[in-house]
């Protein structure tokens, strides 16, 4: 049986296929192209790959974007039985308009370890390092998970650092933060770098915290635990959710009260994620296109071993069955 470790430099690939799809078109304007042209070279480059793969989530339907479909069949149908959750760009927005902190990403396990909250609302996450593992819960208020995470992290919370995505939605949450005199910093896209970034040693930044979509609430989970972090997750009740919300996320079997951790959302002991940069970033350098090819950062990380690999692709366009009709 082939391992997810022999198979990790491919799974990369398909992140990079992603990324060079979506950064044709960079500042264009044009967000349906961006994350069109994402799923065509992924879709393409999974399509070379000898597993019995299929995509349970992706993220765009809700918003009516292109992306993989519910259950896509993916790969050659002979090899490992493997599941993905995708994000084929996590910023469009950001890539559209030529912002910073876009990236393309996956996680991958073998079949029956992923589970996915329904794209359906908003979820409230807390990402950290090994540091706070078991020591925080979502009944904590935010005051008091920070104080924690910065205790056992043994900082000072002047030199505490916050991610958090840029929303309405999360202006209690930043007056909370503003008042603790913690260090923000405020993303316009891109939680599931931002949740990556958090277990990261030396980066800088220490906690993620608010609300974002499911399917990436899977993926970074996916890091997280690759990475020996905690990320916490449960369903977030927003001011503007319509009513019939709750009942159906009830209905496909979510708990609404439940705290869901990184090891319920990504099982097992096999995992992997990668991504590759988009846009320059928290995490990632951004796609450089070069005469005949492009250069793209990416980063894999995978169970058991806990290993975390960044590495910089030069890509020949000429001749490439992916890219060929770029030159």
């Amino acid at each position: 049986m082939v391992s997810l470790r022999t198979l990790a430099p491919s799974l990369t690939r398909i992140t990079i296929a992603a990324a060079v799809g979506a950064a044709l078109h960079i500042g264009q304007g044009d967000s349906k192209m961006v994350d069109q042209r994402a799923v065509d070279f992924s879709r393409a480059l999974l399509a070379q790959m000898e597993i019995d793969g299929e995509v349970i989530s992706c993220e765009g339907p809700k918003d009516n974007a292109p992306s993989f479909g519910r259950r896509e069949k993916v790969g050659t149908g002979v090899g490992p039985a493997l599941e993905f959750v995708m994000d084929p760009v996590d910023g469009t927005t950001a890539t559209s308009k030529g912002r910073k902190d876009a990236i393309s990403a996956l996680a991958c396990a073998p079949k029956g370890c992923l589970q996915v909250l329904p794209d359906d609302g908003y979820y409230y996450k807390i990402a950290t390092d090994y540091h706070s593992k078991g020591k925080i819960s979502l009944d904590m208020s935010l005051e008091e998970t920070i104080r924690v995470v910065a205790e056992q992290k043994e900082m000072q919370l002047e030199n505490f650092t916050v991610i958090m995505l840029e929303r309405e939605r999360h202006q209690d949450i930043l007056a909370t933060l503003r008042k603790l005199g913690v260090r923000i910093i405020l993303i316009q896209d891109g939680d599931i770098a931002a949740s990556v970034v958090t277990c990261i040693p030396n980066s800088g930044i220490d906690l993620l915290v608010g609300a974002g979509a499911g399917p990436e609430a899977t993926i970074g989970a996916s890091a997280v635990k690759c990475l020996g972090g905690t990320m916490l997750v449960k369903v977030w009740e927003g001011k503007k959710d319509d009513r019939e919300r709750l009942k159906r996320l009830e209905s496909e079997g979510v708990v609404i009260e439940k705290t869901y951790s990184e090891s319920e959302l990504a099982g097992g002991d096999e995992l992997v994620f990668a991504a590759s940069g988009v846009t320059k970033g928290e995490l990632l350098d951004g796609v450089r296109f070069i005469p005949n090819g492009a250069v793209v950062s990416s980063l894999c990380v995978r169970l058991p071993s806990g290993t975390f690999e960044k590495s910089e692709t030069m890509l020949k366009f000429r001749g490439h069955p992916v890219y060929e009709e770029l030159t």
